[in-house]
């Protein structure tokens, strides 16, 4: 395989990733760069890679049988990753299976399949944080919640939300990639959205959010509380999507029914 002074440039989207797979061995030429829409453009002469679903099909089942299905995976999860040139890892390290076969996962010692296997650790981690960091609100019985991800992290956490919450109409929405994972009972889909603005908590939610906040200031022993320690467990990026550390506008009304009890914060 020849390295060409020659920049493909694609829709960036998986099946296009595949796509230039397909390009590269049918003209046994490997770009510099591969490129999306967005990347400005460079002094390299360019090629535009059309996502055709036959060529990406045919990539796709070789994966498995070339990689073996862990190497398969790999690629998969990639895609998700926060890497830069991704596109042009993911190609890489393809093209390194096609080579080694199905022992490429555990070629550490090559610098393709070492940044691959580092970025993919830094999506799993991630992924497995907002498993426990993700805080829901109730807006008109639709569970909704906010996050901001590095990686594209939604397909790792459908499995995980839609078995602990299966009979529940819920909205996960990732800032970062602009795209939410919309779940009914017996149904989910993770969907591109531009801008998701939830509606302000009702008296309702905010009183739970508030016995939340007591809960956490009754069982705190003020005595070994450790900042450090406490961001190295709960990392201070997500907190901005967590209702426990947003401040309330307002002191709100208590539960309809409930007799108030006085707050452990202060009103604001």
């Amino acid at each position: 395989m020849t390295e060409k002074n020659l920049v493909y440039r694609c829709d960036g989207s998986f099946r296009a990733i595949l796509c230039c797979i397909y390009e590269i061995y049918t003209h046994r030429e490997f770009p510099v760069k591969i490129l999306t829409p967005e990347d400005p453009a460079t002094l390299y002469p360019e090629k535009w890679i059309e996502t055709q679903d036959a060529h990406a099909r045919r990539v796709w089942k070789s994966l498995p049988q070339k990689l073996g299905r862990r190497g398969a995976q790999m690629v998969r999860d990639g895609y998700l990753t926060c890497v830069p040139e991704k596109e042009l890892l993911l190609c890489r390290f393809i093209a390194r299976g096609y080579e080694y076969g199905a022992g490429i996962a555990d070629l550490l010692a090559d610098d393709t399949v070492n940044a691959l296997q580092k970025a993919l650790k830094h999506l799993y981690n991630e992924a497995h944080l907002y498993r426990g960091f993700v805080r829901f609100s109730i807006h008109d019985r639709v569970m909704t919640a906010s996050i901001t991800p590095k990686n594209r992290v939604l397909p790792l956490l459908e499995h995980h939300f839609c078995s602990r919450y299966p009979e529940e109409l819920f909205l996960l929405y990732d800032k970062t990639h602009r795209e939410a994972l919309i779940h009914q009972p017996g149904r989910a889909e993770i969907l591109p959205m531009e801008e998701f603005t939830p509606d302000a908590p009702n008296e309702e939610e905010r009183a739970y959010r508030r016995m939340w906040k007591k809960f956490y200031d009754t069982v705190a022993i003020r005595e070994r509380e450790n900042p450090r320690c406490r961001m190295t467990h709960m990392p201070k990026r997500y907190w901005g999507d967590m209702t426990e550390f947003q401040e309330e506008a307002e002191t709100p009304a208590p539960l309809p029914g409930k007799t108030a009890e006085k707050s452990a914060l202060p009103a604001r």
